[in-house]
């Protein structure tokens, strides 16, 4: 599933906006509650699913406001939200269910070979006959290490603003993130363009984030103050996700 929304998610940039990217990911918390109450691990509710409807008609809007919408890149960014939602599930399982307890970095540790080996055949196939052709190898080398150090520090600091804070704090500052990368896409990308009703249907979809964040923070206040002093709780496992891009 890690390996499916890297995919899945990098690819949909190739046909949309960084920018409208980032609002058709504000679908994530439905999606990832709707496999939840599938799975068993969430119940469904009035207020869930007024919120659930509030986000859904949030990015309905910014995507009506779209100017160049692309349906092919909307069909991979949703698969990669559905990847993204589904290894969210199996993480929660394993840590709940199974009782693993592990910090982002030992996740890593197991999930990055696997993902590598999973994302080896298809690359084989579909994108170095395209890189020999385009002779991009020398410059690849050095973009891929840049992004990886910048993963691995994203990782890094979620795991630390979590250990000196709380889960509020990263989850607060995640919706300000959201924000920060819709509008700095839009400046430093000529090809970005975002209307008002784009901006209108996000910033709808946010506000139901912030509600679902808020509804789930107080769903979990025991295991959430738990995760200032044990950081090895699901909480990091989740919020690591944003490290995908």
């Amino acid at each position: 599933m890690f390996a499916m929304t890297l995919w899945l998610g990098n690819t949909a940039y190739l046909y949309i906006s960084v920018s409208f990217a980032q609002m058709l990911k504000a679908i994530m918390p439905v999606a990832v509650f709707i496999l939840g109450v599938a799975a068993g691990l969430e119940m469904m509710s009035c207020r869930m699913l007024l919120i659930m409807s509030v986000i859904s008609f949030g990015v309905l809007v910014a995507s009506y406001g779209e100017i160049d919408i692309n349906w092919v890149g909307v069909v991979y960014q949703m698969g990669g939200v559905v990847g993204e939602a589904l290894r969210l599930i199996f993480m929660e399982i394993l840590v709940k269910r199974k009782g693993l307890k592990l910090n982002p970095i030992s996740v890593m540790y197991y999930v990055s070979p696997c993902s590598a080996l999973c994302l080896l055949v298809p690359w084989i196939f579909l994108e170095k006959p395209k890189m020999d052709e385009q002779r991009s190898w020398s410059f690849q080398p050095l973009i891929l290490t840049l992004n990886s150090l910048c993963t691995f520090a994203l990782n890094l600091s979620v795991f630390l603003v979590i250990q000196h804070t709380s889960a509020l704090t990263i989850r607060v500052a995640g919706v300000v993130k959201d924000w920060v990368v819709v509008l700095l896409s839009a400046l430093l990308f000529a090809d970005t363009k975002l209307t008002l009703i784009n901006l209108f249907g996000y910033a709808i979809a946010i506000a139901g984030v912030a509600a679902y964040n808020n509804h789930k923070l107080k769903n979990g206040t025991p295991q959430a103050s738990s995760d200032k002093s044990e950081p090895t709780q699901s909480v990091p496992l989740i919020q690591s996700s944003d490290s995908n891009k």
